[in-house]
């Protein structure tokens, strides 16, 4: 009689992290989407009152404002890291020498604490003694107000020419501008040693058949590495998607509190779920029903990124 070997062993191996996703993922967002539905804050639990939240958020236009400045930071994130993160990976696969060293330098920004670069940045962008008005004073601009001009940026760059464009046209302000900055630069190292490694995974013979036919290096560009590299742009792109809706630190450390930079201008979905939940009104109800709306936006984004997947060369 054979006696049939149990395959209950190798889950023994994942029962550690499961509890760990367990109690620090599932259960906190199941829980969220129940408090949502109940009139709850932070001294104690009220009665339930259904989809009252999710109304108030239709016509609260602070919400509305935060996720405009939320779209404006991925808007603006998003397409210039994949391209200069693109660039800065094919020149570094072109070095010969020292090619460890840099990746080393480019990848410093991804390991090094968000604190301590918004602390640096913002000693850049002071307005009196920063760095970047310092430069900017070398070249005959005036000195910028970077983290407390809430005027949009289009509207700052056609200000000189006499053209007065509409608030809606403005784009975001100069200090969430600011952050922008911030938030690429940290995330530019990690993404180039993926666009790296994407790179250097591609056969030497495909260039050297295009050579020998002739072709420049741009047409090698868009019939080759191109094509061979959207795994890596794909991933990369959600991604940055992903974490770029999800900044808070830099926004609450370089312009809030109280209120997420000049005129609310930096006040992002994620530091408007903050402010909500444990602010002064500490409202996690409200807070739970902003945190399930970003989760929904967050999923419609990715589902509509998958549809780009059929393009993907694997």
């Amino acid at each position: 009689m054979k006696i049939k070997k149990s395959n209950f062993g190798p889950y023994l191996y994942l029962l550690p992290a499961l509890i760990i996703i367990i109690m620090f993922r599932l259960i906190p967002i199941v829980l969220s989407f129940i408090v949502s539905f109940f009139d709850w804050s932070i001294t104690g639990v009220g009665h339930f009152i259904g989809f009252s939240n999710y109304s108030r958020l239709l016509h609260d236009p602070e919400f509305w404002q935060s996720m405009l400045n939320t779209f404006y930071l991925v808007i603006f994130v998003v397409p210039f890291s994949l391209v200069l993160s693109l660039i800065f990976a094919a020149l570094l696969n072109r070095i010969k020498f020292l090619k460890s060293f840099f990746r080393s330098l480019y990848f410093i920004p991804t390991v090094t604490s968000m604190v301590a670069i918004s602390i640096v940045w913002k000693i850049i962008f002071n307005q009196q003694t920063g760095l970047a008005n310092f430069l900017l004073a070398k070249i005959g601009i005036s000195p910028l107000g970077w983290l407390a001009e809430s005027r949009g940026i289009f509207v700052l760059l056609f200000e000189p020419m006499g053209i007065d464009l509409p608030a809606y046209l403005g784009g975001p302000s100069l200090a969430l501008f600011s952050i922008i900055i911030v938030t690429i630069w940290k995330g530019l190292g990690y993404n180039t040693i993926i666009y790296l490694a994407g790179l250097q995974n591609i056969p030497n013979v495909y260039y050297e058949a295009a050579d020998i036919d002739g072709a420049g290096k741009i047409t090698q560009f868009f019939k080759i590495t191109w094509p061979l590299i959207s795994p890596t742009t794909f991933y990369v792109l959600m991604m940055t998607t992903i974490v770029t809706f999800q900044v808070f630190s830099q926004i609450y450390l370089m312009t809030g509190p109280p209120i997420g930079g000049p005129l609310s201008t930096t006040k992002v979905i994620v530091y408007y779920l903050f402010d909500k939940g444990f602010g002064e009104s500490n409202d996690l109800s409200y807070a739970s029903a902003i945190a399930l709306v970003l989760f929904a936006v967050i999923l419609t984004l990715t589902l509509l990124q998958k549809k780009l997947e059929k393009k993907v060369h694997y």
